[in-house]
């Protein structure tokens, strides 16, 4: 019996990739703002692609909770407002402090080495010279995500990833608000009051950024 063949490769995965990949640059570092329309003919143009893959692009960015598409109005750069900001740290407050409580527990009260690691790691990406904001978002990601999976809950941090988009949108929504250098020493602070205070600190951290966030989002309003 001859050996299966694999399947040919999708000559489309390459180019929405291409296409994903930077239209995410452009709203992690504030370049597309939220709110900013998206229209496929406008992507078809700029990246000499398909209208299907400008669909596809678009729709994958939907998934990751970046884009909003809306029924006869298309695609647009998504947007936190004060509801689904609270709605947001509700969950987060929920699913991190049980984390931290359970890190804590398992580490004799001291703050795991994977954390540690990871605030190190944003620490240097905010101290470049001028750090592309898409850097931070992913460095603070990468905090908070140590912070869950030190909780050791496989169905925590399933929860917990179902919230990256949201999260991130935070993050961009902070840009104007924080400098790279308030996000790293608003995070190293962390460090040692949870070893001091347990999960209240975290508590608090929560709280300072939803409020600088929120505060933003009712000024506007």
């Amino acid at each position: 019996m001859p050996a299966s063949r694999p399947a040919p490769a999708d000559p489309t995965a390459g180019a929405v990739a291409e296409v994903v990949a930077a239209l995410r640059a452009r709203i992690l570092d504030g370049a597309l703002a939220p709110g900013d329309r998206l229209v496929e003919r406008v992507l078809v143009d700029e990246f000499d692609c398909a209208r299907h893959t400008a669909r596809m692009a678009l729709r994958t960015l939907q998934d990751e909770g970046l884009v909003s598409v809306e029924r006869n109005r298309g695609a647009a750069v998504a947007a936190l407002d004060v509801e689904r900001l609270r709605g947001l740290f509700e969950v987060r407050a929920a699913l991190e402090l049980e984390s931290a409580h359970r890190m804590l527990e398992r580490h004799d009260g001291r703050v795991a080495a994977p954390v540690h690691a990871a605030v190190a790691r944003l620490d240097a990406v905010c101290a470049a010279r001028r750090p592309a904001w898409r850097r931070v978002v992913e460095a603070h990601e990468g905090v908070h995500e140590a912070l869950v999976h030190a909780g050791e809950s496989r169905r925590i941090a399933e929860a917990y990833a179902r919230l990256s988009g949201e999260i991130r949108l935070f993050v961009i929504a902070l840009r104007p608000l924080w400098t790279p250098a308030t996000m790293a020493q608003h995070h190293r602070e962390l460090l040692d009051a949870l070893e001091d205070d347990g999960p209240a600190a975290l508590r608090r951290h929560l709280r300072e950024g939803e409020g600088s966030v929120r505060a933003a989002l009712t000024a506007d309003g």
